[in-house]
């Protein structure tokens, strides 16, 4: 005989919209305090919710809310992003200007982004969402949200700052990296005219990398989930050595120029050499009196992780020496005392001030220098609490 609470849960699918809201809205606190209960009847609930996003604005809320709180739990998430008509649903309320809850959907997207099935979303396509992308491809359509979300330009309802941590945990994947760092039209799309006689396809758009859309929010002024997810992405980028160098290039060469996008965080109001000054990049030099170094120094954790993966060949640590990194480690060092930061610090200046090989009185490490920053970084990096491989929970 079901319990109160199951008979709680079957009432989701009631035809009556009042009993729906009632119940959706009592079953939220369970969704933390008793996740297990959503798995009743072979997870008939579960079933429901996924229908309840479609429903009004307050069962809806309710719903996703919910399901954002389930999502810790792997058959949840393999529940949600195996089933195409529910992700579509999901993306097509994402891209909706006027969607009230998108940034409670992009949560539970960044959720489902835990599942090895995330990938899908570099090749899915789905129809165009005007004005806001003219690719057919869901992760353009979600780039171009998060980068109007900025500044609330495109739903102000909504920032979309969350899809910073499925953008970081689909960088994890190989396929995610490439696309990341494979040139595009600035559209996201190639354009595409069709008259009775003829089709023509556009070429003019600038070519960019998609990453590049991402680095300038590592000094967001407001949003430590947009500036934490951005850097983990760039940081997980950084996995692929063959990379490096079009991430260090200048961008008239074709690469991202990606250094001061990392130093800037680093920095604060403090004063440097004018040597030291000089060799920084033009961006990280003469910094306003009233600079603010990052304030959370988890992220600046995950930057100086990037900058050890960046050591990892000759010509990196070469490029770092040179533009004025071991100086700003060092004035970060000086100044803030946590932990994790003076040994990521530590950990930093070991590689770059241990020298290269031919040089006068250098003694080879027991591994390479670049490995070594390798393995230092993912031991510190690749652990499941990271804060950004955290589940969101809505309370």
């Amino acid at each position: 005989m079901p319990t109160e609470l199951e008979e709680l849960v079957e009432f989701l699918h009631h035809g009556n919209t009042e009993i729906r809201q009632i119940a959706a809205e009592n079953l939220v606190g369970y969704s933390t305090a008793q996740p297990s209960l959503f798995k009743y009847n072979d997870s008939e609930p579960v079933r429901d919710l996924k229908l309840l996003i479609k429903d009004y604005p307050p069962i809806a809320k309710n719903a996703l809310t919910i399901l954002i709180n389930i999502s810790e739990d792997t058959a949840v998430v393999e529940a949600l992003i195996s089933d195409d008509a529910f992700m579509e649903a999901l993306l097509k309320r994402i891209s909706d200007a006027k969607e009230p809850h998108a940034d409670l959907q992009c949560m539970l997207l960044a959720n489902l982004s835990k599942s090895d099935k995330i990938p899908s979303l570099l090749t899915l396509s789905r129809p165009i969402p005007k004005p806001l992308s003219t690719s057919p491809l869901a992760i353009d359509q979600l780039l171009d949200c998060f980068v109007k979300g900025a500044s609330n330009s495109y739903n102000p309802n909504a920032t979309y700052d969350y899809l910073s941590y499925l953008f970081a945990d689909m960088a994890k994947h190989e396929s995610g990296r490439k696309h990341f760092l494979t040139p595009r039209p600035e559209s996201g799309a190639a354009q595409t005219t069709s008259t009775s006689t003829s089709t023509t396809t556009s070429e003019s758009s600038e070519q960019v990398l998609p990453l590049s859309k991402l680095t300038v929010f590592t000094t967001h002024p407001t949003s430590p989930i947009r500036r934490r997810g951005v850097a983990s992405t760039i940081k997980n980028i950084c996995f692929d050595i063959p990379s490096h160098p079009t991430l260090l290039s200048p961008s008239e060469e074709g690469g991202l120029d990606l250094l001061p996008y990392i130093l800037l965080p680093l920095m604060g109001s403090e004063e440097y050499s004018d040597e030291d000054t000089d060799a920084l990049p033009e961006a990280c030099q003469l910094l306003p009196p009233d600079k603010e170094r990052e304030g959370q120094n988890d992220i600046i954790v995950i930057h100086l992780e990037t900058l050890l993966l960046l050591t990892t060949t000759a010509e990196g640590r070469k490029e770092l020496r040179g533009k004025g990194v071991y100086a700003v480690i060092r004035a970060l060092h000086e100044q803030v005392e946590e932990e994790g930061v003076r040994e990521g610090c530590d950990r930093l200046v070991q590689v770059l001030m241990r020298g290269e090989e031919g040089d006068e009185g250098y003694e080879a490490p027991t591994m390479p220098s670049g490995m070594k920053a390798l393995e230092e970084a993912k031991k510190v990096t690749e652990v499941e609490e990271d804060q950004e491989e955290q589940i969101v929970d809505v309370l």
